[in-house]
């Protein structure tokens, strides 16, 4: 999948996630250390990592959303380094204390076996003790609530039309969205993305950390300290290398 025209507009979309939220949440469990922050997007977690003291690499698939990275990056005078990477493949990053997959980004990877790749590299890439903190998608979420689709966006700059289809796989979708992003006054330039998500049951996960040489500290759910119920779109996940 080309970013281009999305990560230019990435940050507009993602202007309501409580970003400082997530990073109260890391920094309650990790005060400080090496972080990485993978499937980084346009760099907004790693910049409020860094500004806050944690040694930050961050690394995407995506060269369109690192080059924006790399950008806000230069304008805020950090200095963080960035990898054009797999979640599933860390080959040579080694040595850290948390390690980062925000943003339901881990519901990107297509298949279980990648997920359970993902967690050891994880593994391998952080040192004794350290934490990998994540969130994802919920069962209910990607069964129920996105079915609810289409959603709309009316926005001066920057508007949406969101159709979610389920997936081939079980608990997977397909977001088809058309982007009206603003260039002058009256005129408007169109285009399309297509998204594909799955996502797996919390004991699922759960299985897949513990195999992977992790113990689990925290489920939570919405960004909040409580426990997920059937109703919870977002689950948090808290699990230590031992």
């Amino acid at each position: 999948m080309s970013y281009g025209k999305f990560a230019s507009i990435y940050d507009s979309l993602m202007q309501d996630v409580p970003y400082e939220q997530y990073v109260e949440w890391v920094a309650s469990r990790q005060t400080s250390g090496k972080l990485l922050d993978l499937a980084c997007g346009t760099g907004t977690l790693s910049q409020l990592f860094a500004e806050l003291g944690y040694e930050v690499t961050a690394s995407d698939l995506s060269e369109d959303m690192l080059a924006m990275a790399n950008q806000r990056f230069q304008e805020a005078g950090l200095r963080v380094p960035t990898y054009q990477l797999s979640m599933d493949n860390l080959e040579g990053l080694q040595g850290f204390d948390v390690v980062t997959i925000a943003i339901d980004s881990l519901n990107y990877l297509k298949t279980g076996e990648q997920v359970q790749q993902t967690f050891n590299e994880v593994h391998k890439a952080l040192n004794d003790g350290g934490r990998l903190f994540f969130d994802v998608h919920s069962i209910h979420k990607v069964d129920e609530v996105y079915m609810d689709s289409p959603f709309v966006l009316d926005d001066e700059e920057v508007s949406f039309l969101w159709h979610t289809e389920p997936g081939a796989e079980e608990h997977s979708v397909v977001h088809d969205i058309s982007f009206f992003v603003r260039q002058q006054e009256d005129l408007y330039q169109r285009f399309e993305e297509t998204h594909e998500q799955r996502t797996f049951s919390a004991s699922t996960y759960s299985t897949w950390l513990k195999a992977a040489g992790f113990v689990i500290e925290s489920i939570t759910a919405d960004f909040s300290d409580a426990e997920p119920s059937a109703e919870s779109e977002r689950i948090f996940f808290c699990a230590r290398k031992v």
